[in-house]
């Protein structure tokens, strides 16, 4: 089968999924994304079609067409790349569609599970990353090492390496904060020294503050503690 009959199977299938409700509401939460691009398909839907359609061989010809036209076809291409079994294709996999990327939405659908049994040789991909100059490369490397190395994997060089980040990006910024908030709620102890001594800019110090706060994870007394520590602008 050709790339474009690929294509247009694959948009057929995604346009009698779509709900134009849910597209009404939920392009309003992706400014960065034209709604012209927004076809509306739930994620539990599109879910459960890269189950399904990632056993076939014409899933491997659609991870292989990019740019996409829809939203919706780059989250079902990170679905189908969290498939994946091969470490090494998953990361070559990732490097070719990451600078593709141009939402939060789909950055922090994926989880690409199989790196759990690589951790010592993935924490190097997520530096690399990190160091991006593209807002959404920047966002995933940041969430991979919130999702993968905040428990048994942690070390006091990573968050060092998120505080260090400097970016103007809203959507870099917010992961960041996110980032400290849930250390905050694994790693307690080692990640208040940030906030005590004011190491990150203000926004993103008083938006860890906000989310930490916000999180049933803290305990009261760490949030009392916490709203002290606000920089007033």
């Amino acid at each position: 089968m050709n790339k474009k009959a690929v294509i247009d199977n694959v948009q057929k299938e995604l346009f009698a999924m779509q709900d134009t409700g849910y597209r009404d509401f939920h392009m309003k939460l992706m400014p960065t994304v034209d709604p012209e691009r927004v076809i509306g398909v739930r994620t539990p839907a599109l879910r459960a079609f890269a189950k399904k359609y990632g056993k076939t061989e014409e899933a491997k010809q659609f991870v292989e067409v990019l740019p996409h036209q829809y939203y919706e076809e780059n989250n079902l291409h990170g679905l189908l790349l969290e498939q994946g079994k091969n470490y090494e294709k998953c990361v070559k996999d990732l490097d070719r569609f990451l600078p593709y990327v141009d939402n939060w939405a789909t950055c922090d659908l994926l989880a690409v599970k199989i790196v759990k049994k690589h951790l010592d040789l993935f924490i190097k991909e997520v530096y690399r990353w990190m160091e991006s100059e593209h807002t959404y490369t920047i966002r995933f490397g940041i969430n991979m090492l919130m999702r993968y190395y905040l428990e048994d994997e942690f070390k006091l060089e990573y968050p060092e390496k998120v505080a260090a980040i400097r970016s103007e990006e809203y959507y870099v910024n917010m992961m960041r904060a996110w980032y400290f908030a849930t250390a905050l709620a694994k790693q307690y102890e080692a990640i208040i020294p940030y906030l005590e001594e004011k190491r990150m800019d203000t926004w993103t110090h008083n938006k860890t503050i906000q989310k930490a706060i916000e999180s049933y994870r803290i305990t009261p007394e760490q949030k009392v503690y916490l709203r002290t520590l606000r920089v007033k602008k």
